[in-house]
């Protein structure tokens, strides 16, 4: 499959051959971090471990493939497709997105311009996260998040890892087909939800979706409403005073908005300056609060009705 060959084919060919050549089976596995002088790691059928030197997967240190600075570097220029230089502008946010909509996270020396991220230099440590879909997944939700056939305003509320963006990705996907009809806008400051590259998004998000790609929230929103008029704007972890002022217009023009935000309770929430004026001002319709503890996604619970009525 085209997003296992993306994934993997940015490695070292030491690394990827080793992987190649082993039992490790490449849809299995979630992350592969690379640092150097340490042993290759992944977070391989969800457990935490290292690529060992006969191309396995193992808990012995002993026996597993330490990364050379060698093997780094020609990551790297996989990576950037031979020129650092074109992806500045993502290096300033600490990762690059590559084909299939997989994402290398990029940590070293950080380079400073007018007090500000400028780029990373002496790279020394890789993490590629390995992008999956997961078709179908809002189908569940999407009947408590509708009036009479009709999307409303919905906040996704999730701990880190809960996952938010994947269900978001989903509800925007099936907004955005041919059955939903939807006009979605998108703005995707992390490239997380439409993993973009070279200006085409990776993941599936229907044949009616617009996307502002490494974008501030609060500036993208007002943009897409000006040049695209979207019904839906859609847009993943907000967060601040400007991400709310954005909220207010777009809400007041009339466009419907799916949002992601950190949390684990509406209890918790209520806490929060800026979900109690989203609250107050009747912003959202719904509210979804998810929990991992089983397994990610889980629902649980749905909200409507300023966050105080549990359906």
């Amino acid at each position: 499959m085209r997003e296992k060959h993306a994934a993997i084919g940015v490695l070292a060919g030491t690394i990827r051959k080793l992987i190649e050549s082993g039992e490790i089976q490449s849809d299995k596995i979630d992350e592969i971090r690379l640092r150097i002088g340490q042993p290759v790691w992944l977070l391989y059928d969800r457990k935490g471990g290292y690529l060992l030197k006969n191309g396995t997967f193992g808990k012995e240190r002993k026996k597993a493939h330490i990364v050379t600075a060698l093997e780094l570097r020609e990551t790297m220029e996989y990576v950037s497709d031979y020129s650092m230089y074109a992806y500045e502008n993502q290096l300033k946010q600490g990762y690059i997105t590559i084909q299939g909509g997989h994402r290398v996270g990029i940590a070293g020396k950080v380079v400073l311009e007018n007090g500000k991220i400028k780029t990373i230099t002496e790279i020394g440590m890789l993490n590629i996260r390995f992008a999956r879909a997961y078709i179908g997944c809002s189908k569940k939700v999407m009947p408590y998040i509708t009036e009479q056939n009709d999307i409303v305003s919905t906040l996704i509320i999730s701990p880190p890892g809960g996952g938010k963006t994947t269900l978001l990705r989903d509800l925007i996907r099936e907004l955005a087909s041919e059955k939903g009809g939807k006009t979605v806008g998108v703005v995707d400051e992390r490239s997380e939800i439409a993993a973009c590259y070279l200006g085409i998004p990776q993941n599936d998000l229907g044949v009616t979706t617009d996307v502002l790609d490494a974008c501030p929230k609060a500036e993208g929103m007002l943009m897409l409403l000006r040049s695209m008029a979207p019904e839906v704007i859609a847009v993943d972890e907000i967060g601040t005073k400007e991400d709310l002022q954005a909220i207010c217009r777009v809400a007041n023009c009339g466009c419907k908005i799916l949002a992601t935000i950190h949390g684990s309770s509406m209890e918790e929430m209520k806490e929060k300056t800026i979900l109690k004026e989203l609250i107050n001002k009747n912003i959202f319709q719904r509210f979804l609060v998810l929990d991992n503890r089983f397994h990610v996604g889980t629902i649980k619970g749905i909200y409507k009705e300023k966050g105080l009525v549990r359906i």
